[in-house]
């Protein structure tokens, strides 16, 4: 039996480019969309790369045509060339259900974010679940996949710790479980022939922030140095970041400093670990 045609939107962004590779990997046919092909160094026989702009619906136009199964990564975690979270994270995917509607596709999988569903008054998640509950009313079957942080989002512990210390807001003891694009990718493809409708998953290892903290400075081999700090502090860098900046600049520092005073757990999946992640990136910083 042949195998889905399979439409990937989002693919030279991080998870983006796992994903790929695991379609590949699986043989599925693969249809990537991107903004310039000179992005892409991959080449395979079962690979297709297609030009075209997620936030134009004209440069949409027949995208889906033959494609059995949609993933969409497409989402801005900073908002950059004019472009804000609605018109990226809601509009431009909402163009792309549209379009997928039109050429009968089987299966629409939108990668979200964990408790998109609590932090709608986030710039970021707001948009996002925009898009899932024009998704969900959409008649197409669905999935949304909601991680956890990724490996990559981790390295702010990573900054604090070259430097010394590693800040933390409350007493650290709240737990997350970031994975790795590459664990999650495995997960996404498999959803292709999964019939769950929302699925919540993080990586193999549950941590405390004081414990992700010890990680990132151990990983500098610096001393263990972790100042709490009271939680009035982070309400109050809160309100000056959304009352003296714009959405702009502030949606990241929002998502981040609502999740760390959080309980991020998710579902455990996965094998990599983010100690061997942080190793790594210091020895390479």
């Amino acid at each position: 039996m042949a195998k889905e045609k399979v439409l990937l939107a989002g693919a030279t962004g991080y998870l983006g480019r796992f994903i790929t590779q695991e379609l590949i990997d699986r043989d599925y046919e693969t249809k990537i969309v991107v903004r310039s092909k000179e992005k892409v160094k991959l080449n395979a026989p079962n690979l297709e790369i297609v030009e075209a702009q997620v936030t134009k619906p004209d440069s949409l136009i027949d995208i889906c045509k033959n494609v059995d199964i949609v993933i969409s990564t497409v989402g801005i975690t900073r908002q950059k060339d004019g472009l804000t979270y609605m018109d990226v994270d809601y509009q431009a995917n909402a163009n792309l259900i549209d379009e997928a509607k039109r050429s009968g596709v089987k299966k629409f999988i939108y990668i979200s974010v964990l408790n998109g569903e609590k932090l709608r008054m986030l710039k970021i998640c707001e948009a996002k679940e925009k898009l899932g509950d024009y998704l969900k009313s959409s008649g197409l079957v669905y999935c949304i996949i909601r991680p956890n942080g990724f490996f990559s989002d981790m390295a702010d512990f990573l900054k604090m710790a070259k430097g010394g210390k590693v800040y933390l807001f409350g007493d650290g003891k709240l737990k997350l479980n970031p994975i790795h694009g590459k664990d999650l990718a495995k997960e996404v493809v498999n959803a292709i022939n999964q019939d769950k409708k929302e699925i919540n998953i993080g990586g193999p290892d549950l941590l405390t922030q004081n414990e992700i903290a010890e990680l990132a400075l151990k990983a500098y081999g610096k001393k263990i140095k972790i100042v709490h700090l009271p939680d009035w502090i982070r309400k109050f860098a809160l309100w000056c970041v959304r009352t003296f900046t714009s959405p702009k600049m502030y949606g990241p520092i929002e998502f981040f400093m609502t999740t760390m005073v959080m309980d991020m757990t998710a579902p455990l999946f996965g094998k990599e670990k983010l100690e061997d992640f942080f190793n790594k990136e210091a020895r390479n910083n």
